[in-house]
């Protein structure tokens, strides 16, 4: 459907810090669409409101994403339904989709350091700055190195 069909909806709590929407950007631009934004017709059906997919939505206005799929973007259209159902549709979208475990970032990150793909790449592939990276492939040995450098004791984890 062409993006300029869609309206954000007023209610959405959801926030993406800018380098999560150039995240978003990337992973687009590299695996294409791989979720659709989510629809709600209204209006008898005149209107199409976005329950989830909003910063996707944002994105695609972006030329380089916009190029990818001439203007167009995948949905998924639910059945018309009131304001209220939607909202929760919207929070169960968002809360549905997890948090990261650090420890299970760290592996994945030492997983891609030993196929040869370098901090830097990494970093800018997803999103993440030099440091984020560092802390991730140290796995905690900044604790034992700080220690041999002499840390005083009033230092604790």
């Amino acid at each position: 459907m062409p993006r300029d069909l869609l309206s954000a909806n007023n209610w959405n709590p959801n926030k993406a810090a800018p380098p999560e929407q150039r995240l978003l950007k990337t992973s687009i631009l590299e695996n294409g669409w791989t979720q659709p934004i989510v629809v709600r017709e209204f209006d008898g059906g005149q209107r199409l409101e976005i329950v989830d997919g909003y910063h996707r939505w944002m994105t695609s206005a972006d030329p380089e994403v916009r190029s990818l799929t001439d203007g167009y973007v995948p949905i998924v259209r639910l059945p018309e339904c009131p304001e209220d159902l939607a909202i929760m549709a919207t929070v169960r979208h968002n809360r549905a989709r997890g948090t990261h475990h650090v420890l299970g970032m760290a592996d994945l990150v030492d997983r891609l350091l030993s196929s040869g793909l370098s901090r830097e790449e990494m970093g800018r592939r997803l999103g993440m700055d030099a440091e984020e990276v560092d802390r991730l492939a140290d796995r905690g040995q900044m604790t034992k190195r700080g220690a041999a450098a002499g840390f005083n004791t009033g230092w604790t984890v």
